[in-house]
């Protein structure tokens, strides 16, 4: 029997009924010819699974040693370069406010590489705390000054050279530090994390130890919303970087239950101006395996 004889059998064998006396009777391919198609069938999705994953391979090489040093970073605020900064409250945050909560009231927020966002006020204006970090101080300042909160200025003894601001009527923290110093022994853990422009702004080398990092910051009930674009890394080469749900689920899943929540087309001007003709954004919920955020 020729394979398309047995493909053609597969098809059919699903839908096809004869009729005997009235009664619908189901043809039966047998033991032998059944092995060979479900042999088939789990060959062709494992070929296809491993084609997928070896054009996410050669998408993700494409950035694998992009790096932009901190310097950069605090170049492009001096020099308001700063267009992946939002003017106002993310609107992936607010939709997705309540599955974050998930009830609570008063919860720590952690904001990795937080610049300036105005959702963090937004989040302080609801009784919420917030602790901030971010590599440019000059961003910190705006952050307080542009939404008329007057600060505190003081050194981190754990990180030399580091300082944390503070606005203790809002209960915000923010540290200007390098965010890999940064650690649960200085700030305890968070009930929440919203990471929106982090893991697609750190160099893609560093996302393992990124990865360790913000799990270690989880308390048992956090529930950590992620924020990824999905493109075509070889029309941009970033930052923001590509990252695909596979490699989220690859950073994140050994410890975490890891949920697409959201998958939008955010394609815009801006991006455009990138290259590029296709821009998804991928909103996660990360929780820990066995914790309280699951429930």
């Amino acid at each position: 029997m020729n394979d398309d004889f047995t493909g053609c059998l597969l098809v059919w064998c699903g839908f096809l009924n004869s009729w005997v006396n009235g009664i619908p009777v189901k043809y039966n391919l047998g033991p032998s010819l059944s092995s060979r198609v479900d042999q088939r069938a789990g060959d062709r999705a494992r070929s296809t699974s491993d084609s997928a994953q070896v054009n996410i391979s050669r998408m993700l090489g494409q950035q694998a040693e992009r790096v932009m040093a901190l310097g950069e970073w605090e170049e492009r605020w001096q020099q308001d370069r700063i267009g992946f900064h939002q003017p106002t409250v993310h609107r992936m945050l607010e939709k997705n406010l309540d599955k974050v909560l998930n009830g609570r009231t008063g919860v720590r927020f952690f904001f990795p590489l937080c610049g300036k966002a105005i959702d963090m006020k937004w989040l302080a204006d609801q009784g919420h705390s917030v602790v901030g970090v971010e590599i440019s101080e000059k961003g910190i300042q705006q952050f307080f000054e542009e939404n008329n909160m007057t600060f505190s200025e003081e050194p981190v003894p754990e990180i030399p050279g580091a300082k944390v601001f503070r606005n203790p009527e809002k209960n915000i923290s923010l540290y200007q530090c390098d965010l890999f110093q940064f650690s649960s022994s200085i700030a305890g853990r968070f009930g929440a994390i919203w990471d929106r422009g982090s893991l697609v702004a750190i160099n893609p080398k560093d996302r393992e130890k990124y990865a360790a990092l913000i799990v270690s910051l989880m308390d048992n009930d956090c529930r950590y919303l992620l924020d990824t674009f999905l493109y075509n890394p070889d029309q941009y080469r970033g930052p923001p970087f590509f990252v695909p749900d596979e490699q989220v689920r690859s950073l994140f899943g050994s410890s975490c239950n890891v949920e697409l929540l959201q998958s939008v087309d955010a394609l815009t001007d801006r991006q455009r101006d990138w290259g590029l003709d296709s821009f998804m954004e991928n909103i996660h919920l990360i929780t820990l395996k066995n914790s309280s955020a699951t429930k």
